[in-house]
């Protein structure tokens, strides 16, 4: 039942999204990417941890605020030096995101094929009697032409 509290947010963040309309100035575009980018990547590292059991929701909270703080501090950084700092920002999220997301399919890929292969070693059990059969076959076959 607790699963359906972030079906609900998602649902009403959708609808509020949908109905309210607003614009971003466009001096705020690049900082919104990075905090776009920063909580993709503290949600995508919060879905993994969970995988690999050592979740923290401290640690999620921090992550987010200090990995939104520093790469909004970069791309400040880089704005009042006229350098594109933010896409350092954009790159390390870009592949921690994409690391995360790696991590994560394999994970759900693995939980899928071992209970595909728990079906599948009954038939590995059976293909294993057939080929022993079949050795046995050419074994004999082999025994016989020997003989003769």
């Amino acid at each position: 039942m607790v699963w359906l509290i972030p079906i609900c947010a998602l649902a009403l963040g959708i609808m509020l999204g949908s109905i309210l309309s607003f614009q971003i100035p466009l001096w705020m575009a690049k900082y919104l990417s990075i905090a776009v980018l920063a909580a993709l990547d503290s949600v995508l590292g919060g879905v993994r941890g969970i995988y690999e059991d050592n979740f923290n929701g401290v640690v999620l909270l921090t992550g987010f605020v200090s990995n939104a703080l520093l790469a909004a501090l970069l791309a400040f950084l880089g704005d009042q030096l006229s350098v594109d700092l933010y896409m350092a920002a954009v790159f390390v999220f870009g592949i921690r995101i994409f690391n995360n997301l790696a991590t994560i399919r394999h994970y759900i890929v693995s939980a899928l094929l071992k209970r595909h292969n728990m079906h599948a070693t009954i038939g590995e059990e059976h293909n294993l009697e057939r080929t022993n059969t079949i050795q046995d076959a050419i074994n004999s076959t082999l025994e016989n032409d020997i003989k003769h």
